[in-house]
C-alpha cells in the first residue's frame, strides 16, 4: 500500500506539472486509490457521448462532445496556503489528540 493522499475534495490546489501548470483550482473529487485528482475547470478531455432517454424520469440526457474534467496525478499538484502560496503539508497531533493537517510553510493549521 502507498502513501496516504494528503489532498483532500475542497482543497484549493495549484498545478505544479503538466499542460495546466501555474493553473489553481478547487478539488472537485479525490480517488485515493489511483492517486488521482479531478481539479474544477483543470484537465478538460472531451468526451463523445450518446443522448440516451431514462425510463421512469422521462428525462433524456444529452448527447454530443462533452467536455469535462479529467484525473490529474496528486504528486502535480499542492496545495495552496491561505496565502495563496503552493505548500506542503504535514500531519501532527493536535491538543485534543486528533490529527490535524498542516502547512509546512507556514505551520497554520489547514481546516
Amino acid at each position: 500500500m502507498g502513501k496516504p493522499m494528503r489532498i483532500r475534495e475542497g482543497d484549493s490546489v495549484v498545478v505544479i506539472s503538466g499542460k495546466d501548470r501555474g493553473k489553481t483550482g478547487r478539488v472537485l473529487r479525490a480517488e485515493p486509490k489511483r492517486r488521482r485528482v479531478y481539479v474544477e475547470g483543470l484537465n478538460i478531455v472531451k468526451r463523445h457521448q450518446r443522448p440516451r432517454s431514462v425510463k421512469d424520469t422521462q428525462r433524456a440526457d444529452a448527447g454530443g462532445i462533452i467536455e469535462k474534467e479529467g484525473p490529474i496525478d496528486v504528486s502535480n499538484v499542492m496545495l495552496l496556503d491561505p496565502s495563496n502560496k503552493p505548500t506542503r503539508i504535514g500531519v501532527r497531533v493536535g491538543d485534543d489528540r486528533k490529527r490535524v493537517r498542516y502547512a509546512k510553510r507556514s505551520g497554520n493549521a489547514i481546516e
